[in-house]
């Protein structure tokens, strides 16, 4: 009876701790936890969370209730940088090692080790053609390229087969790149890898669309496809029309995911008129019809501060023969250009460059630039003693600090922030700092 109620006790432990993900990171000074996620097409659903270990090492405990799928695990922030996904198949461990220099190595997993076999077999092919074309011999043998296309066309279909059955599968089989059945030039190799880049993508495959595989193949394909094109703004243009195609019969949630990381990632790299582009043409749509209020603002915000707009306007207060009068932004005609800076008292890095501003606008001819300078602040007292520091400035108190309307009408979210006006108040430059604002000026603007 005893034995019997031990196996009763201990038997829902046996039950529920199934398998484990664990792993080392290298070098470990550099990370402090793990995150992991449980993917789906529509959520991440948080599942636990570890602390790395002094050696480096990390383990996650699943429980019989994790089904199979995709996982993603976080080392660092922010999260959507510093992440990578697994797959959990609900039949075995998974152990790995990641370095920050060469990524993730899968040790334990079959699942796992054979995706991961197949991107390194397929990148040596890759690597093989890219070779062959680059080789600028006039008596290249032609047969070599044929019978590089012919382990690649060998390789595809082995992983294929070896992967039947497995969640793998969906990613070796969406990989699967055009392959030539003889021997061909670059010009139309390179245009044939273009056409059918997207033939074994399924974008309405649930696994597809739990991983980071489609944004991956997304921006490859953007970015990558025409990249020596004279004119890169339209040919991100025409390659983002072309995904929209092949996106397009997915639900609108997908759609919207996408777009939304691609329209980002341009707005990142200060590509404002391809973001802009992507917004007008495909994700406000589809940020109205989802009631997506907030990627809405993020939108309108975004186009309304870019390089050719006119600045969102605002009172400030300027002196006219003795006199203080209060007028908009747009009605000042007393510089040839506007510097605006939001800047706070409390912020060390703004201590440092205004100072700096106040003197290289003291070395610039009169009523060049005015600088209009706008603090962001939770108290008045510091910022009014130190508005006569710079007399040279229209100073404007932003009361709110972080939820001041003028901050947030120009999307704030540091300081010093800067934004460069002409005469008549349309942005012209949205420097990163001081430097690159003497810079700009410097450059004769």
């Amino acid at each position: 009876m005893q034995r019997l109620l031990i196996i009763f006790v201990f038997f829902p432990s046996f039950l529920l701790a199934q398998h484990s993900i664990k792993g080392v990171f290298s070098p470990k000074e550099d990370y402090n936890f793990a995150i992991l996620y449980k993917v789906t097409p529509t959520i991440s659903e948080y599942v636990s969370n570890a602390e790395i270990q002094g050696d480096g090492s990390f383990q996650f405990q699943l429980d019989s209730t994790y089904t199979k799928g995709i996982y993603r695990l976080v080392y660092a922030v922010p999260q959507e940088d510093y992440n990578f996904d697994i797959i959990y198949n609900g039949k075995e461990d998974v152990e790995l090692t990641f370095n920050s220099e060469t990524g993730v190595k899968f040790d334990s997993s079959l699942e796992n080790k054979l995706l991961e076999s197949y991107t390194n077999s397929m990148l040596m092919i890759t690597n093989s053609i890219g070779n062959y074309f680059r080789d600028e011999s006039k008596d290249k043998d032609t047969l070599a390229l044929s019978k590089i296309f012919k382990t690649q066309k060998e390789t595809q279909s082995n992983f294929e087969e070896a992967s039947k059955g497995s969640i793998a599968s969906n990613f070796i089989k969406a990989n699967k790149p055009f392959i030539p059945k003889s021997s061909v030039d670059v010009k139309t190799y390179v245009q044939k890898l273009e056409k059918h880049y997207f033939d074994h993508v399924d974008f309405n495959n649930s696994v597809l669309q739990s991983s980071n595989f489609l944004t991956e193949r997304m921006l490859n394909y953007v970015f990558g496809n025409g990249a020596n094109s004279q004119d890169e703004i339209a040919n991100y243009k025409k390659n983002i029309n072309t995904l929209y195609q092949k996106i397009n019969s997915s639900p609108d949630h997908i759609k919207k995911n996408l777009l939304s990381i691609l329209w980002q990632q341009m707005a990142d790299l200060n590509i404002e008129s391809v973001a802009n582009f992507i917004a007008d043409t495909y994700l406000m749509d589809l940020a109205v019809s989802s009631n997506d209020q907030e990627l809405l603002r993020a939108l309108i915000l975004y186009n309304d501060i870019s390089i050719g707009k006119i600045a969102p306007d605002f009172e400030v207060e300027t002196k006219e023969k003795d006199k203080t009068i209060t007028k908009k932004l747009s009605q000042l005609n007393i510089a040839e250009k506007y510097i605006v800076v939001f800047w706070s008292t409390t912020c060390s890095h703004c201590l440092d460059e205004i100072p700096q501003l106040q003197n290289f606008i003291k070395s610039v001819e009169k009523n060049k630039v005015k600088v209009v300078a706008i603090a962001l602040e939770d108290e008045s007292y510091n910022w009014k003693n130190l508005t006569y520091d710079y007399p040279e400035f229209i100073h404007i108190y932003g009361d709110g600090k972080w939820n001041n309307d003028i901050g947030n009408r120009y999307g704030v979210t540091a300081t010093p922030s800067y934004f460069v006006l002409n005469a008549k108040k349309q942005i012209v430059a949205k420097p990163e700092d001081f430097d690159m604002l003497k810079e700009y000026f410097q450059d004769g603007n």
